[in-house]
């Protein structure tokens, strides 16, 4: 990069390695830091985030009424995603800090504990290293709007707020069979979920206040301060149901703390659309482009469009398409890498299909610069393949092509003279469908993060599938070690 040029030409390439390490990201989290602690040494402050924090770690706030399974499903998220668990009953646990100390000597006299001082509790713990390297899961905290000022006060900003809700009466009878295990701190129920092992059923006890009048006096409490925390952190609240079975519960809480939160990032979608023939890839491609204005790239259109001009290169490919041989891969690379890293592809972003067909073509991108960000695979069965090809037919006067199922001709006339492509034979599109398997059989593996979609279905159901995935940032799994 030239800096003396005017205008300042960026080179695309610094984008993508941009993306692919996530600088966006790291900068906002440090700019962010940096203005919410307001060290007296920033770029002593900086070194330690840059050693010790982690853009991607998960910081979750996972709050509900009482006997809603939060600290069973805050006790699964730490070992699913390897996190501390921050709850009050574990920031008393130990004598770790001076403060903590203090805290439970005012418990024990029963005295009130001012919402500044539980911040500053939570605070001194989310300084330690297991937090600040993994993240952290904090278990009813905030509960209620003072606390949670104090704590956003004080820089302690989560990406997901989980929020678990079920009705009260339910609430009641389930706080009722509540028992915890004396030394693992783990709860079960009498009812729906009671130990197996005998050694484990001794150990459980009945905790405190779980009667009936005790839990509604909570609940009421919980109904009082709950606009509070809804207006202190608004859309970013994730509202679950719990009034179902805890599994199902936890996985859905799960599912929504893998999805990073939506930055202000650059990004430029970089779609690889796969499947077999008659899977819908040029339909996708093409409602894409048009809501999105991603650059169509069709292989085969490129190779014909290609064949038709006057150069070389044209010359040399148009005997593969007359005699309807595979035209070579170092041929078919060139092109699409001439045509993908041009300047609009880097700023609108492109949505590529019919390539690559086979392990050793995928593993040729990188080398020529394409490199997407997005790969779908279109799973449709053959009998639907077979339905929609071998069904469809043209009018040789007008060019319209029409369906015998889903499209008919309108008059006789036209139906009389419809022909049938050779191509779309039923013998001719099994053999290209037995030749898709056959070669994409280790693509599936090749792009380690690509997502499946269900083809077999209506296209705008489908492209709503594929559009949620395009735009939304992906789960961060390596960091998380799912």
């Amino acid at each position: 990069m030239d800096a003396t040029r005017r205008p300042l030409y960026i080179p695309p390439q610094m984008g993508l390695y941009a993306e692919k390490h996530r600088l966006f990201e790291m900068m906002q989290d440090l700019l962010g830091n940096l203005l919410i602690h307001r060290p007296e040494n920033p770029l002593d402050f900086l070194i330690r985030q840059l050693k010790f924090s982690n853009c991607d770690a998960p910081r979750i706030f996972l709050l509900g009424p009482p006997a809603s399974g939060k600290t069973t499903i805050a006790m699964w998220l730490s070992k699913q995603l390897i996190i501390p668990r921050i709850s009050r009953e574990t920031l008393l646990a130990n004598d770790w800090s001076a403060l903590s100390g203090e805290v439970r000597e005012r418990l024990e006299r029963k005295q009130n504990i001012r919402e500044s001082l539980w911040a500053q509790l939570v605070e001194e713990r989310l300084k330690l290293d297991d937090c600040l390297c993994s993240g952290w899961i904090l278990e009813g905290f905030p509960d209620s709007r003072e606390l949670a000022k104090c704590l956003q006060v004080r820089g302690i900003i989560p990406r997901h707020v989980v929020v678990l809700y079920a009705p009260d009466i339910v609430l009641i009878e389930r706080n009722l069979g509540k028992r915890v295990d004396e030394i693992t701190g783990e709860v079960y129920h009498t009812t729906f979920d009671w130990p197996t092992d005998d050694s484990i059923r001794w150990r459980l006890r009945a905790p405190k206040g779980i009667s009936e009048k005790e839990t509604s006096q909570r609940l009421l409490e919980y109904h009082r301060n709950f606009p509070g925390i809804v207006q202190s952190f608004g859309k970013s609240i994730k509202l679950i149901n719990a009034d179902q079975p805890c599994a199902d519960a936890f996985w859905q809480v799960l599912s929504h703390v893998k999805q990073p939160p939506n930055t202000n990032t650059p990004f430029s979608p970089r779609i690889l659309l796969c499947g077999p023939p008659g899977s819908g890839k040029s339909l996708q491609a093409a409602l894409l482009a048009q809501k999105y204005g991603l650059i169509n790239v069709c292989c085969g259109q490129m190779l014909k469009e290609a064949a038709t001009g006057d150069t070389k290169l044209g010359q040399f490919i148009k005997p593969y398409l007359d005699g309807g041989w595979p035209v070579p891969d170092k041929v078919v690379i060139k092109l699409l890498s001439r045509r993908i890293n041009r300047l609009d592809c880097y700023i609108r972003g492109w949505v590529l299909h019919g390539f690559p067909k086979d392990e050793d073509q995928a593993k040729r991108m990188p080398g020529s610069g394409i490199y997407p960000n997005r790969v779908f695979f279109l799973n449709v069965p053959v009998e639907t393949i077979l339905e929609r090809l071998s069904y469809s037919m043209v009018d040789p006067m007008s060019g319209e092509r029409y369906h015998t199922l889903y499209k008919p001709a309108i008059t006789k006339e036209v139906n009389d003279r419809l022909l049938i492509n050779p191509k779309e034979m039923e013998e001719t599109i099994k053999s290209k469908i037995d030749l898709y398997f056959r070669l994409s059989s280790n693509l599936e593996q090749y792009f380690e993060d690509s997502i499946f979609i269900n083809g077999d279905q209506d296209p705008q159901t489908v492209f709503e599938y594929i559009e949620s995935y395009a735009i939304n940032p992906l789960p961060v799994k390596e960091i998380w070690n799912l």
